[in-house]
């Protein structure tokens, strides 16, 4: 561990002393004895401490679940407009490592990811109660990282039941989200203020939006004054819902949903000799270890190029990545390799990161995941 980050690795502990049991909170020591700080312990995973206090004297308690979680909340009132949806707590970006609260209205999703935090899962409930006093609280520890925590998946209320499919106001929009059945927690927040620059670039076009979810850069872009929308998903359930919020909004004359593989349909359309004046590609993230990122390159590499290919001389593509281990500047790389094979110039206008409620710790690299850069392909 240097400069500070949160994360202690199996491989730097030269020893434990004590009896400790799984999710205990421990101090850690440097091997000079110095104390570096106190987290929580699961020697069964690879990241075997995350740092939740460099204070010795910090209690893990109710007070500091409160301290911190109205820490994150005051972040949010300086940073986020035009919204009443946004993460409210991001893991170690907000001093809690393993847990992710995002709020829809007046409901919150969410997410205790690792043994430590799931530990004090009734303690973060109650002080989320005291500080938003949601009107429900739906679980939504369906994700496979858990798994390697030992921990078991699991979704649900906290509390009452009420109706998941909930509406949201996102910039003078409007749109349905599933707490139960969407992706992630139902609904992509970081990518809030990217799809805000789209406005000038949509004027007049025809754009195709690949891996388009529940129709958000869709509905964005028509907004914008798009003559045409097309939205690609491999979700039918996804796509219903984009179909309603398109209604919701008023350009349900401009927007088109298509279930299929975004791949297969890129490839299909330009057989078809089709063409776009702008192109989106948000997919999910191709990789979530290293050992998959070749697979990766490949496909983020494909999808450029087929879009590339697609594009009217002048046109701008957007494309991004979810994934950490997909760096920003290896991303740059894949584009220019894609615009090379695709006998096509491109030029940066913009790179653009996750929205600002998705904090970035300096010294915790992994928690800046998202890159979205935005193209002239010429």
């Amino acid at each position: 561990m240097t400069g500070g980050h949160p994360w202690i690795y199996r491989t730097e502990v030269a020893g434990i002393e004590g009896d400790i049991n799984p999710g205990d909170i421990v101090e850690v020591l440097d091997y000079r004895g110095r104390f570096v700080g106190r987290g929580y312990i699961n020697p069964a995973s690879q990241i075997m401490v995350r740092i939740m206090t460099r204070n010795r004297d910090e209690a893990i308690d109710h007070s500091f679940f409160r301290r911190r979680i109205k820490a994150a909340l005051d972040y949010r009132k300086k940073v986020v407009r035009n919204t009443n949806a946004y993460r409210v707590v991001f893991t170690e970006a907000d001093f809690i490592p393993g847990l992710v609260v995002d709020r829809f209205g007046d409901y919150l999703a969410l997410q205790t990811l690792t043994l430590g935090i799931d530990r004090h899962r009734e303690t973060i409930v109650d002080v989320l109660r005291e500080l938003v006093s949601p009107a429900g609280i739906y679980e939504r520890n369906d994700v496979n990282v858990r798994e390697l925590e030992g921990l078991p998946l699991r979704t649900g209320f906290i509390g009452d039941e009420f109706n998941t499919v909930v509406e949201i106001v996102e910039n003078g929009r409007f749109f349905e989200v599933d707490l139960a059945g969407g992706q992630k927690t139902g609904y992509f927040l970081d990518q809030r203020e990217n799809r805000m620059a789209l406005e000038y670039l949509c004027g007049g076009a025809r754009v195709l939006d690949c891996f388009c979810h529940t129709g958000t850069f869709s509905i964005y872009s028509a907004g914008f004054g798009a003559r045409e929308v097309l939205g690609i998903d491999i979700s039918g359930a996804a796509l219903s819902m984009a179909s309603k919020n398109a209604v919701r909004n008023g350009v349900e004359g401009i927007c088109a949903f298509r279930e299929g593989n975004s791949f297969d349909e890129l490839r299909a359309m330009e057989r078809a000799g089709e063409k776009f004046d702008m192109i989106i590609l948000d997919p999910p993230a191709f990789t979530k270890s290293k050992r998959a990122l070749e697979g990766a390159v490949r496909g983020y590499k494909e999808i450029n190029l087929r879009a590339m290919k697609l594009l009217n001389p002048g046109g701008f593509l957007i494309t991004c990545s979810c994934s950490y281990h997909m760096s920003e500047g290896l991303f740059i790389e894949v584009i220019n390799d894609a615009a090379l094979d695709a006998g096509r110039l491109a030029r940066m206008a913009e790179v653009r990161r996750q929205a600002k409620d998705h904090p970035m710790l300096a010294a915790s690299p992994e928690t800046y995941y998202l890159k979205c850069v935005i193209l002239q392909v010429l």
